[in-house]
């Protein structure tokens, strides 16, 4: 495929736009004319305050947060099942647990199809209840949000993607760092080019060309389902 960047569609409001140096494929439009069935889960994924507030921020933090804000407020409209994906960091760490940085930076409405779960890797599924808890509820597709595009985000979709979910991870509704030059090995790379390039990774079965503004919900099959008894799952943020 052949990327250019990515430009303005007047359908869209102007915070849904692509960034100007995010490349979309020329054959493979942002269908924003076009209907986007609704989903029953939203993962929002490591958006603590370490990752979008402060030094540490991801660029543009403030317009993801409130794109992630959005979604999270529709799928609670909805009676979605919201799960707040939680990274346990080392020690010494900026997501190290209960220190400030390790806080969930959106507040969280706990019952029974809103949750927080605690994860000590990258995909949120490896060594967490989530796959229990999507069952538990009869989740059949997913939307995937927060940060970092080419690790949490992406290891977690991929997961979903494995188990038959449908996934959609909307463009805008996802960030990371800048990847650093390597002397003599490879030049920078901007945040929203990684982001891109890890969104497309997950291959044409996820849905990674939609925007936020887009995403629609619905409630899962089963939404009084009982939350599995697990250590790392919670329904609030502290």
């Amino acid at each position: 495929m052949t990327a250019q960047p990515a430009t303005p569609d007047s359908s869209l409001p102007p915070d849904s736009q692509p960034p100007a140096d995010s490349p979309l494929p020329a054959d493979s439009p942002v269908p924003a004319d076009s209907p986007v069935p609704p989903v029953d889960t939203l993962l929002v994924v490591d958006v603590q305050s370490a990752f979008v507030t402060g030094d540490g921020a991801v660029p543009d933090a403030a317009r993801l947060v409130d794109r992630t804000a959005g979604l999270i407020a529709r799928a609670r409209a909805a009676g979605a099942l919201v799960v707040h994906l939680q990274n346990d960091g080392p020690p010494g760490a900026e997501d190290e647990p209960h220190t400030p940085g390790w806080e969930l930076h959106h507040p969280v409405e706990p019952g029974p199809t809103e949750l927080v779960i605690r994860k000590p890797y990258d995909d949120g599924f490896e060594e967490t209840a989530l796959g229990a808890v999507l069952d538990g509820h009869g989740s059949r597709a997913v939307a995937v949000c927060g940060v970092m595009s080419e690790m949490c985000v992406r290891a977690t979709a991929r997961t979903a993607l494995d188990r038959g979910h449908r996934v959609v991870v909307p463009y805008d509704g996802h960030a990371t760092q800048d990847c650093p030059a390597v002397p003599g090995v490879a030049d920078a790379v901007p945040a929203a080019v990684v982001s891109r390039v890890a969104a497309y990774s997950l291959g044409s079965d996820a849905e990674v060309t939609h925007p936020a503004a887009a995403v629609s919900f619905t409630a899962p099959s089963r939404p009084a389902a009982p939350e599995p008894s697990a250590s790392r799952v919670r329904g609030s943020a502290t």
